[in-house]
């Protein structure tokens, strides 16, 4: 899975407000109080999964470019030293 410089940054945002969620779920849990916990932390997972695995309107331009660029351009071939 890699990521351009703007999806490393919104991985890195949502990374922000979901791991102290996803503590404070594990607190939860091992307080006993499951579910709670495991709402919380089912919002953590969310917040990170989202974003990167949901398609909105406004991706589909970017994605039609990203396509269109990656048909016409190819990738240079790595050269073999020898």
């Amino acid at each position: 899975m890699r990521l351009g410089l703007l999806e490393t940054v919104g991985m890195a945002a949502s990374l922000v407000f979901a791991i102290p969620l996803g503590i404070y779920a594990l607190e939860r849990l091992l307080g006993g109080e499951t579910l709670f916990g495991a709402a919380f932390l089912a919002v953590a997972v969310l917040m990170v999964l989202l974003p990167r695995y949901l398609t909105t309107p406004g991706d589909l331009p970017g994605k039609v470019v990203e396509r269109a660029v990656g048909g016409v351009v190819a990738e240079p071939e790595e050269e073999e030293e020898e």
